[in-house]
């Protein structure tokens, strides 16, 4: 094969594999996780969404020694530059931490309930198998990204907007 050929052959599966008609790949993500914010209470189930930092990279050209030209205008030295390269951070690295249900709460039945809420909202198109597939995620981080928290881990929160959580009442304990 040529190398033509190739960069062909790998442009078609490419392209293949972003018009199947399947929801976007999201890599495999834990429900909850073992590990806690700081001062989380004992019992609790946690997910934490990690915002990459944003980094701009300036390329610019700096004057040295500026053009110098005769009386009569004609250029006698050419200015000199220097290109310098800096990076800005224009967002800082966040962590979002949220409560999740906690892994025995998600049972298949709770995961069905989870895709029949979604699919009533027109976010989930896949079958109700009580499996958190990849569909499923997709359909979860399209309900939470409105509500400032964009991955497909379930929160608690979200969990009772769709009510299969029961809302917890102040000073119960």
């Amino acid at each position: 094969m040529t190398p033509r050929s190739i960069a062909l052959l790998w442009a078609t599966l490419i392209a293949a594999a972003c018009t199947s008609g399947q929801p976007p790949r999201e890599p495999a993500l834990a429900q909850s996780l073992r590990e806690a914010p700081p001062g989380a209470a004992p019992g609790t189930c946690w997910g934490k969404q990690v915002t990459p930092a944003v980094v701009e990279t300036v390329t610019e050209q700096v004057l040295l020694d500026p053009a110098s030209y005769t009386t009569e205008g004609q250029p006698q030295k050419a200015a000199v530059y220097r290109t310098e390269t800096r990076q800005a951070i224009l967002r800082e690295r966040e962590v979002t931490w949220f409560r999740a249900p906690c892994e025995d709460a998600r049972t298949p039945d709770f995961i069905a309930s989870l895709q029949r809420a979604l699919k009533v909202r027109g976010l989930y198109q896949g079958p109700v198998n009580g499996q958190m597939d990849a569909r499923t995620r997709a359909a979860v981080r399209a309900f939470q990204t409105p509500r400032g928290l964009a991955t497909g881990v379930l929160s608690l929160d979200s969990a009772r907007d769709l009510g299969l959580v029961a809302v917890e009442r102040p000073g119960a304990d």
